[in-house]
């Protein structure tokens, strides 16, 4: 039996790490189009790791056109039953500064019009109260801690659609239903690395205070991309720090999401659905 990868998707600043042996590129093909780019696969101090760029080689994909379902689906496929998303956040409270590390516990999802379920011609209802695996939270979490970054452990991260940035008008409500930070790429890939039975968990670094701040200077391109360069050499330190708990035997409820979900009647059923509902319960090792 092969063992299973850990699976990373975000910027590709963070495969350039050091140490990163028996380096091949894999390219995958599924029921939902191609991913973003191809998957890198190898080995980070011994433990197999699966990175895939979540925006392409060039960043070069808008966040409203990621083709999530075909990511997560590639990584599912390629034996990953972790997956850590590392992203770029704004901040939404005075506490949460930039170039800290927020693993956030909750998701409020303003997106519109992407593709959010695997399951186009049947019904599943996967409960989704705690999109992040809290297993995998807690390892992320004490990873970050060992690195000495600044840590918020917990919080509610709002995604929109982007790829503009927020209106203070905006800002100022999200700010008030009480969310921490603000993103554009974790929906739908909470959803369907559940729906795939995979263990999620987000690593947000923060660049900014989004537009609600009204003492420090406006959002910028610049800004963001500065900050991100500054949080790389941070991100990877925790990304090697939490691969032994991310790599180890999992206990949680996640591999089994779809166990009761499935409402269709099996008669009701098509050939297709039936392949993809095998695939999404049993997997396919590389």
């Amino acid at each position: 039996m092969l063992e299973p990868l850990v699976g990373i998707i975000g910027g590709s600043g963070l495969y350039d790490m050091p140490g990163l042996e028996e380096v091949e590129q894999r390219d995958v093909d599924t029921p939902f189009g191609r991913p973003s780019a191809p998957t890198t696969l190898g080995r980070l101090d011994g433990i197999p790791v699966a990175f895939l760029p979540r925006h392409g080689l060039h960043h070069q994909i808008s966040p409203s056109n990621i083709p999530m379902r075909a990511n997560i689906w590639a990584l599912k496929q390629l034996g990953v039953e972790r997956l850590l998303s590392v992203s770029a956040v704004g901040s939404m409270r005075e506490a949460i500064r930039p170039l800290d590390f927020v693993v956030p516990d909750q998701i409020f999802d303003r997106t519109i019009g992407r593709e959010r379920t695997f399951f186009e011609d049947a019904v599943a209802h996967v409960a989704l109260a705690d999109p992040f695996c809290d297993d995998s939270r807690r390892i992320v979490s004490d990873a970050v801690r060992a690195g000495g970054v600044t840590l918020h452990d917990g919080g509610t991260y709002i995604c929109i659609e982007g790829p503009q940035f927020s209106m203070k008008g905006e800002s100022k409500i999200y700010r008030s239903w009480g969310v921490d930070i603000i993103g554009m790429t974790a929906m739908p890939e909470a959803r369907l690395a559940r729906e795939a039975g995979l263990c999620y968990v987000t690593l947000a670094m923060v660049t900014d205070y989004d537009v609600w701040h009204e003492s420090e200077a406006a959002v910028s391109v610049q800004a963001v991309i500065e900050n991100l360069r500054k949080n790389v050499v941070n991100a990877q330190q925790v990304i090697r720090a939490a691969l032994p708990g991310l790599s180890s035997k999992r206990n949680c409820s996640c591999g089994t999401s779809l166990e009761k979900a499935v409402v269709t009647a099996s008669d009701g059923l098509s050939s297709t659905a039936r392949e993809r509902l095998d695939f999404l319960l049993n997997g396919r090792r590389r």
